[in-house]
């Protein structure tokens, strides 16, 4: 069809032909808005980093650690401010992001598990590619052993079981380290998709999370060799000795005093890993840097939304502890970044305070793409949030470790705004935290008086949120 220009138009009305003008007019305008219309069904790039405490960008009031691009991303999105995952380890909580599902529901407790053909298919990805979405992965994948990788069923594939190792040699046998290699596939990714096709990758970084079959831990980029190395990074208030002396025996002999005694046991060896840390994060913040250079290069950035989560948070040293696992803040809060281009400028450098969870990515995917989200989804669409609206917003979450250990204890607990009630399932020990007086959580309040009938009042809120996270 004739593209119409206002010469064309005056020529038209000027031989009495103003309706016919404005008839076509209107046809080429119906067709404009069609094709805009398609264009909002967006591009998405889902990154997911490892061990990602919440504090650990620069965005988020960290001075020392160097992140300009998440910052970036925040800059000019939203950020979530009270973002946790509801399983703090690595299989149960990616399990978590792709299904929308707590734990208990989706049933990946552990490394050996992997998803049924049935729950496969109702995860994003599998559920973008039937809705025409080309669908890629990149990295660490976490659910399930090797045997039972979903190879096929994406149309670009460069994941790996397991933890995958940091030192490589490209074909040349020159050393490179596995975030470049994971930007470098991403890329790779992007040069095969077109402005008539969305796409959806997602990308899940090993970064930061430690070798630990290696004794250096956390082993960053060489090309970071020299950042943070004249920098002291402040001891936290809570790796004092004395915190440690308080927690419970089960927690003084668990996996994670003895990963503290790898990384953190003295003031040299904790500057040396949290530097290392942070080097590993700057280096998946160049990544992100180079993704969204080549986005704008394809002519694809202003219709890619870009998220950013941490499968768990991470202790660095704090009560005498390293690792994950434990219900603290430390261990189950989380970065959570959403950048939309398309989104009002009003709705851009925002910071969110409502409670939002690992299991809430999946239907946020899918609102984004203009899907259905599917009934077993037990997270909530972000998107509402994200456009300025007011929904009915949860107040509440319930958190679960079932992970078998045997010296990881099993926890489960209730976060509410103001308190936060633990316990742990192998031993006759709960915790309460008044986070609002106490958010450092030095304090356990379970044997106070004053406290027992918030502790009961909790402690039946949180068996009936285990009820209803088992039952959907």
């Amino acid at each position: 069809m004739k593209n119409f220009n206002r010469r064309d138009f005056l020529s038209l009305a000027a031989g009495g032909s103003v309706a016919a003008a404005m008839s076509l007019t209107g046809c080429e305008q119906n067709l404009a808005e069609g094709r805009t219309a398609a264009k909002r069904q967006p591009n998405i790039i889902m990154l997911v980093t490892d061990d990602h405490r919440a504090d650990a960008m620069g965005c988020a009031g960290n001075p020392i650690i160097q992140t300009p691009n998440m910052d970036n991303l925040a800059a000019n999105g939203v950020r979530f401010t009270n973002a946790f995952v509801t399983t703090s380890i690595c299989a149960s909580s990616r399990a978590s992001i792709f299904t929308g599902q707590w734990t208990r529901r989706h049933g990946i407790k552990g490394f050996n598990t992997h998803f049924s053909e049935e729950a496969l298919a109702q995860t994003y990805p599998m559920l973008l590619s039937q809705a025409g979405y080309r669908i890629g992965f990149i990295g660490k994948y976490g659910v399930g052993p090797k045997k039972d990788l979903p190879i096929d069923k994406y149309h670009y594939w460069k994941g790996f079981p397991g933890q995958g190792k940091y030192e490589n040699k490209d074909e040349n046998g020159n050393y490179k380290h596995l975030t470049q290699i994971m930007g470098e596939q991403a890329i790779e990714f992007l040069q095969g998709c077109s402005q008539d096709r969305p796409f959806c990758l997602s990308v899940s970084f090993k970064a930061p999370h430690v070798q630990d079959s290696d004794p250096r831990q956390f082993i960053y980029d060489r090309a970071y060799s020299d950042l943070y190395k004249d920098v002291t990074i402040p001891t936290p208030e809570t790796a004092d000795r004395r915190y440690f002396d308080a927690l419970p025996e089960f927690l003084r002999n668990s996996e994670a005093r003895r990963r503290w005694d790898i990384r953190f046991p003295n003031p040299e060896k904790f500057q040396e890993s949290v530097r290392s840390y942070y080097r590993l994060i700057t280096g998946v913040d160049v990544v992100i840097g180079k993704i969204r250079e080549r986005l704008k290069q394809l002519s694809l950035d202003d219709n890619t939304v870009i998220m950013l989560i941490g499968d768990n948070g991470f202790y660095l040293g704090e009560y005498g502890l390293a690792g994950k696992w434990f219900p603290h803040e430390l261990s189950i809060r989380v970065p959570l970044l959403v950048y939309d281009p398309r989104a009002n400028s009003k709705r851009r450098g925002l910071t969110l305070d409502q409670m939002a969870l690992n299991v809430d990515i999946a239907p946020t995917i899918l609102e984004l793409a203009h899907q259905n989200i599917p009934q077993q989804m037990q997270g909530q669409s972000l998107v509402p949030l994200l456009k300025g609206r007011k929904p009915r917003w949860r107040t509440e979450f319930f958190y679960e470790h079932p992970f078998e250990h045997k010296t990881i204890a099993k926890s489960e607990a209730l976060r509410t705004k103001r308190y936060k009630y633990a316990r742990y399932i192998d031993y006759d020990y709960e915790e309460l935290y008044d986070l609002e007086n106490d958010p450092a959580e030095t304090i356990n309040l379970a044997k106070d008086e004053k406290y027992q009938k918030t502790l009961a009042s909790l402690r039946r809120r949180c068996n009936q949120l285990a009820k209803k996270a088992e039952a959907g």
